[in-house]
């Protein structure tokens, strides 16, 4: 691909070409209105952009199948030897660039795939934002899984496994659960088993995603593209809370068992740095959503009103629960307090009657 795309770029504009092919795109809606444009994509022009999208997705696979393993394993030799050489940050330094520029073109990817009928252009404000929301989201989730690993080391491979398990088979519920037909139409040359496979492949890779940050293109078996073109704040929100909560829960497992190794380490404050810092990548993804994203004109809510909408439906549900259990509390002492409001008005009525007995004997 390489090859092809630099000896097509070097000689486009050489030769005419034989044909070429109309794209119809729409621009962002200014005033409420939006304008369609056509543009003549010539079959030069057409293979590069097919060699880009190919890049971008390998890029993708390989920051988080190849990169991201690597970084894991640097950190935890470099915390169990206490040292950090130059080659080894340096290779570290690599893996964090090469996850983040994946995360980076994994955003890209999925604005691209959910709003395929418009023009889209991203400015420089947007890749900064994404690149210090990924930075702080990725660098603070190895750091935790590398912490939690190097006291508890058999528990690391349970936490793993349920992440991965719950990521792959959460499409393959989903699609269950719609029950719509067995998807036949991703490749014409393969048979049922290899497509089988092939979603497998995707399945495992967006799980492989998720395990170290959210997954900006979310998979849906039920569509033709497998890929769900709805921004759903809701999943997100979810996520993100989850998330912070587990990490929350592995250093404090880290804190709990840590051994006399950890001696040099201020434990308490750089439980707080990771938490403070996985705080400030999601901090960047609200500025991204609400101040910076290519579409947001396209949003029917804006990224503030629905986190709290999704705040507001938890803390319902919080209040429901705790008024159900205070409903059952009372519903149980109930048969006691009649109890001893029937023993008060004996005891009343007795008194009332040794008064009336003495008023008596005295007249």
């Amino acid at each position: 691909r390489c090859v092809e795309a630099f000896y097509i770029y070097f000689h486009a504009g050489r030769v005419e070409e034989p044909y070429v092919s109309i794209t119809k795109k729409r621009q962002m809606p200014k005033d409420g209105y939006t304008e369609e444009i056509e543009k003549e994509v010539g079959q030069a022009e057409g293979k590069l952009c097919t060699h880009r999208s190919a890049f971008s997705r390998a890029s993708v696979i390989q920051a988080f199948l190849g990169s991201a393993p690597q970084l894991t394993l640097q950190l935890y030799i470099c915390v169990l030897q206490q040292e950090v050489t130059v080659a080894r940050s340096i290779f570290m330094v690599l893996s964090l660039l090469s996850i983040v520029y994946g995360a980076l073109r994994c955003n890209i990817l999925a604005i691209k795939i959910k709003y395929d009928d418009y023009d889209i252009h991203v400015k420089p404000a947007a890749y900064l934002c994404i690149f210090m929301w990924r930075s702080f989201e990725i660098a603070t989730r190895v750091t935790v899984l590398v912490l939690f690993g190097s006291v508890l080391r058999i528990w690391i491979f349970l936490v793993v496994l349920l992440n991965f398990l719950g990521f792959c088979l959460y499409p393959w519920i989903i699609f269950w659960l719609s029950k719509s037909p067995f998807p036949e139409n991703i490749e014409k040359e393969l048979s049922r088993l290899g497509t089988t496979i092939v979603l497998c492949l995707l399945t495992f890779l967006y799980a492989g995603i998720n395990m170290f940050c959210w997954s900006a293109v979310q998979v849906e078996l039920s569509d033709p593209d497998l890929i769900s073109k709805s921004q759903n704040w809701y999943q997100m929100t979810v996520y993100y809370i989850m998330r912070l909560m587990e990490n929350a829960f592995l250093l404090l497992m880290w804190y709990i068992y840590k051994t006399d190794f950890y001696l040099y380490v201020c434990a308490p404050m750089l439980v707080l740095q990771l938490l403070i810092g996985y705080c400030v990548g999601i901090f960047f993804m609200l500025v991204f959503y609400q101040f910076c994203h290519p579409c947001k004109k396209l949003f029917s809510s804006s990224v503030t009103e629905a986190f709290l909408s999704c705040f507001k439906i938890l803390y319902f549900i919080c209040q429901h629960h705790k008024s159900t259990l205070l409903t059952g509390k009372v519903a149980e002492k109930s048969p006691e307090n009649t109890d001893e409001a029937r023993g008060s008005s004996k005891t009343i009525d007795s008194q009332n009657g040794n008064i009336h007995q003495s008023v008596s004997s005295n007249a």
